[in-house]
């Protein structure tokens, strides 16, 4: 009976593990390769199979796990050690103390003994703290991102088959039980599930570890300790959050309320470095509150220590609002917990009458009414900030210390800071400050009800009366209020310049750049990098084309002029005349034909500008007719000398004719030299009339490069057959030198 019981549990556990190691948790079947495939043949099914398996590009429903299936059997099988323990005992775990199988006969709970980390087992098997902790693409755009320019993030980047993340799980859990209770934000991203958000995130390998703040993300490349992911923490924060404050500076620290238009909270403790919690907290307040620490171990903070009576043996917070010289609340506890401080922080975030800076504490002070019974009554004043309103700011600030009532609640305005709203809310009644307003807001796009309090505002005490009772009718009744506006949008007093905050986020992004290329980060790095290069390679580039251009301007590229045999007897020569005065011109090599059966080279217009003569007195037909009667007249002008730079001749040496190109015209030819055969073979001789009158007209100078730009539709005349063709009885020879003056 003990035996079959053995036997049949034997076999139960036989199944599961049949189950466990089943084909799909097969590395070497996933890819489709054999156990002694080598590293190479490994690497090239992956690339094949994730290509064709990639759910960017296979639409199928089960695309996306086959592609963590191949990426996970490549993991393993891409790793020697890895590979050789899976061969060895069909494990997938790096991190599982192997040991040979039992030899011989044992006990069967020796023989079949499985834990659970055996069947490998994917989302059951995954630790409690990071499932609280999961990241959806959705969740942290819209909460987990706004939410960081409130309290950092630390964000883990993990997968189901990441062997090397197990080395780091103690430290993380022990990490984020101590960041987590101060108000780090910790957060989990499952790479195999969450594609999309680590695309975002920039994240492409696991394990990785990333902070979060103010929006911006950025990796840690550090080994995974857990000091080094604290003090990664602590400089993600922004710098002089919390200022030292000793004797000497305290009183400086609590009278700078009014510039700044918030209240003060000093902290007292036993630290030479400030403490994480502290600096959490002035984060997460830094819009409302201004924070000072007092190191009380140091003998330079002994007289504000005695100053207000502080309890050394215990950590301390006083907040001040407008009295610098008593606090406005305290609090004094050994163990600080941040749920106590978020209170105390909170309930205390507004002076007793702030200046309105902003369309954000103007939403926070004065909200819009929802129910009757939540009304919120904002009493304003408007007023300057010359010496002559400090007696009337100071009368409205003693009389709103003294008032008890939540509805109520009392701030102020300059009016040249906020000329718009103050311009709003006085046009009515025509007054000048200062002034009393009472007002309601009734609904988010600016819509208030509002009236001025008569008789203005001195300060005197019958103005604090007349307020008074003011106030209190409006208490009694809200209809009291008659008159109705638009507000406009508040303007923004601390908002820095333009060029300051340009400059602001320029030095973020090289820091960045600077961090990312000192750890090599070169898979962030990429997109970056290859627009630095790309830029680099344009302008380099360009350069190196435009010298080597100037370079060929000077050589020519085809042969020089050959000699008078060997000239005339080939079936075509493409001969272009080139001034020794104009090396750019360039010939546009790729708009001439190639053919074998053409012949190109240069001839040199300075020394065979008398064989260019012969040449057109040899053919007449060359010239248009006005060119001809204009010679006549001008044959004994030396100024008038033909200019034969840039002109092509394609010449038939058995044939003995030519046909002739004249050069683009660039405003240094005679009006003769710009008539071609081109346009005498595709106008009549109206329109050639027509051509040498708008040329006049259009006498614009082109550069000198621009002289050949109708050659190429001239070749494809000549190719055509279709130019005119000048007969010559017989060649002039080349042996005729014009001579050098």
């Amino acid at each position: 009976m003990e035996v079959s019981r053995a036997l049949g549990v034997g076999a139960i556990q036989l199944q599961l593990y049949s189950l466990a190691s089943a084909p799909e948790f097969d590395p070497y079947k996933v890819l489709g390769v054999s156990r002694h495939a080598s590293q190479a043949e490994i690497k090239k099914v992956y690339k094949r199979l994730a290509r064709e398996w990639h759910p960017d590009k296979n639409k199928s429903p089960g695309a996306e796990d086959m592609f963590i299936k191949i990426t996970k059997s490549y993991e393993i099988l891409s790793n020697e050690e890895r590979r050789a323990n899976y061969d060895r005992f069909g494990q997938m775990d790096e991190n599982q103390n192997f040991a040979r199988a039992p030899q011989g006969f044992r006990h069967y709970h020796d023989s079949f003994y499985f834990d659970e980390s055996f069947f490998h087992f994917p989302r059951t098997s995954r630790d409690f703290t990071d499932s609280k902790h999961l990241f959806h693409y959705n969740q942290y755009i819209n909460e987990v991102l706004p939410d960081s320019f409130k309290r950092p993030y630390l964000i883990k980047i993990t997968s189901e088959w990441c062997f090397t993340c197990i080395h780091i799980e103690p430290v993380w859990k022990d990490t984020v039980q101590e960041l987590e209770p101060l108000g780090v934000g910790i957060g989990v991203v499952d790479i195999g599930y969450e594609r999309q958000l680590a695309n975002h995130l920039g994240a492409h390998r696991t394990p990785s570890i990333l902070g979060l703040i103010n929006g911006k993300v950025t990796f840690f490349h550090y080994a995974v300790v857990r000091e080094h992911l604290r003090q990664f923490v602590e400089s993600l924060l922004p710098q002089k959050l919390v200022e030292k404050v000793t004797d000497n500076s305290y009183f400086e620290f609590l009278n700078s309320w009014h510039e700044e238009n918030k209240p003060r909270v000093l902290m007292f403790d036993v630290a030479s470095n400030i403490p994480l919690l502290y600096k959490l907290t002035a984060f997460a307040y830094k819009d409302y509150v201004r924070f000072g620490y007092v190191d009380m171990g140091l003998t330079e903070t002994s007289k504000v220590v005695q100053r207000f009576n502080i309890n050394t043996y215990a950590p301390t917070m006083l907040l001040f609002k407008e009295n610098t010289d008593k606090p406005a609340d305290v609090i004094q506890a050994r163990g600080m917990k941040k749920q106590i401080i978020d209170e105390f922080v909170s309930n205390n975030r507004f002076l007793l009458v702030p200046r309105l800076v902003n369309q954000k504490l103007f939403d926070e002070l004065c909200p819009v009414k929802q129910f009757h019974r939540r009304r919120k009554y904002c009493v304003l004043l408007v007023t300057g900030e010359g010496e002559q309103f400090v007696s009337v700011n100071e009368a409205f600030f003693d009389f709103a210390s003294s008032n008890t009532k939540e509805v109520l609640r009392f701030a102020y305005v300059y009016q040249r800071q906020q000329q718009p709203l103050c311009d709003t809310l006085l046009k009515k009644e025509d007054t000048t400050p200062p002034q009393v307003i009472l007002l309601e807001r009734r609904s988010a796009t600016g819509r208030v009800l509002y009236r001025t309090v008569t008789g203005g505002w001195n300060g005197s005490d019958d103005d604090k009366h007349r307020l008074l009772e003011q106030l209190e009718l409006l208490q009694r009744d809200p209809s009291y209020l008659t008159h109705d506006a638009m507000l406009p949008e508040l303007n923004n007093e601390f908002a820095s310049m333009f060029l300051i905050q340009w400059i602001n986020t320029a030095y973020d992004y090289l820091a960045q750049f600077y961090f990312d290329l000192l750890y090599s980060n070169w898979r962030e790095m990429m997109p970056i990098l290859s627009l630095i290069f790309s830029a680099l390679f344009i302008l380099f580039g360009t350069v190196i084309i435009q010298a080597f251009s100037s370079f060929l301007a000077h050589i020519d590229i085809f042969p020089p002029a050959l000699s008078n045999s060997k000239l005339f007897k080939t079936d075509f020569t493409i001969l272009i005349t080139k001034s020794t005065f104009f090396f750019q011109l360039k010939l546009p090599t790729s708009n001439i034909n190639r053919s074998q059966t053409l012949h190109y080279s240069f001839l040199n217009v300075d020394k065979h500008s008398q064989w260019m003569d012969s040449l057109m007195e040899s053919a007449p037909d060359a010239r248009p007719s006005d060119c001809l009667d204009k010679e006549e007249e001008e044959e004994d002008s030396t100024s008038n000398k033909s200019d034969y730079t840039g002109h092509v001749l394609a010449l038939n040496g058995h044939k003995k004719y030519f046909c002739l190109f004249r050069p683009v015209f660039t405003g240094e030819e005679t009006e003769c030299s710009r008539w071609s055969d081109e346009d005498a073979a595709t106008a009549g001789p109206s329109k050639a009339s027509r051509s040498r009158s708008s040329s006049r007209q259009k006498a614009t100078t082109l550069e000198i490069h621009h002289k050949l730009d109708r050659l190429g539709l001239w070749m494809e005349r000549l190719m055509e057959g279709t130019l005119p063709r000048h007969y010559v009885p017989a060649w002039p020879g080349l042996d005729t030198i014009t001579p050098q003056k």
